[in-house]
């Protein structure tokens, strides 16, 4: 098995996986007389970062702690720069300021002390629990929240639910259908992991640049067709709100239950760049929220150029276009 296939099929296999687990899990408690907007803000916000979370896991318990983190905060900006730029360039996004008045500051608070945490060097087992129990907090005020009143947030992850609870079988059948959801994504991660190890030994590269690169945009798939199926419906809001809540269900769940089960030392290489580019990106999203400002074409077109600058000095700076090394990907 080839490097690249064996990546593709872990990729394949974490996104049809992720599907599957969501949607199952959301049918059942539907079934089961659970409100959709609970089910948006826990099974289907969660479900949505099962590809990120197990991918995480199995590259900590590997002892690949760059591809753990890496992959994490490369998904993050890849949301917050292509995701969001693309949406935009399909078609220009509508910023309703009362929809995302709580959720982005909440997202640019949490990107700042997942900021100083780095800077500590490591991501240890009681901040995990913090993480966590922040994320299990902020769930349960949004549902205080938004359940006494129809929001336009409140309307778009009442809408998320819906959408995901499109299995029509039995109670029974649902929750078969999440737990094989389950394996499908824990296989994809153990190969997507092999295969970024052995790409980062052929390219001669660190696991952090390939964690940041291939397995971020890779475990992202799931958010970019949701966001351009939203923005091709013109309902830009709801991509936004997509990239979002995945953010802070990555920084808070992924990182934090993470770091509460393998708990791992952050790599130099993403504190000295990587996470203040993530940084930057939350700051223009803020901005845009907080402004209640429309994202145009020429701004999701720099967003996208950003991206894509950041993503070839990565590349550059860690040697991968030198060599000759790329031969090695097909042997």
């Amino acid at each position: 098995m080839t490097i690249l296939y064996s990546i593709g099929l872990g990729l394949v296999l974490l996104i049809v996986g992720g599907e599957v687990l969501v949607r199952g899990a959301s049918s059942a408690a539907r079934r089961m007389g659970v409100s959709p907007l609970v089910i948006g803000l826990t099974l289907v916000g969660f479900g949505t970062s099962t590809p990120e979370l197990v991918t995480s896991l199995q590259a900590a318990f590997q002892g690949s702690p760059g591809i753990a983190v890496g992959g994490v905060v490369g998904s993050n900006i890849s949301n917050g720069l292509l995701i969001l730029g693309l949406t935009a360039l399909v078609a220009p996004i509508a910023i309703d300021r009362r929809a995302f008045i709580r959720v982005v500051p909440m997202l640019a608070l949490v990107t700042g002390a997942t900021v100083w945490v780095f800077l500590r060097g490591e991501l240890t087992r009681p901040i995990g629990l913090v993480a966590v129990s922040v994320l299990a907090a902020y769930v349960v005020v949004v549902w205080l929240f938004e359940r006494g009143a129809s929001d336009p947030e409140g309307k778009r992850i009442e809408g998320r639910a819906d959408m995901k609870s499109a299995w029509r079988g039995q109670v029974w059948l649902a929750v078969i259908l999440a737990f094989v959801g389950i394996g499908i994504t824990v296989a994809g991660a153990h190969i997507l992991v092999e295969g970024a190890v052995g790409l980062a030994r052929a390219l001669g590269v660190s696991d952090t640049v390939v964690g940041l690169t291939v397995v971020a945009v890779g475990t992202s798939m799931p958010e970019l067709a949701t966001s351009l199926v939203a923005a091709f419906r013109r309902q830009g809001d709801v991509a936004l709100g997509n990239i979002v809540g995945s953010n802070l269900y990555n920084l808070l769940g992924i990182l934090g239950v993470t770091a509460v089960v393998k708990p791992l030392a952050v790599p130099p290489e993403i504190v000295a760049v990587d996470i203040w580019v993530l940084a930057a990106a939350t700051a223009a999203m803020t901005f845009f929220a907080i402004r209640g400002m429309k994202i145009y074409r020429l701004q999701g077109l720099a967003l996208v150029m950003g991206y894509l600058a950041y993503l070839g000095w990565l590349l550059w700076n860690a040697g991968v276009f030198e060599g000759g090394s790329l031969s090695a990907l097909f042997n």
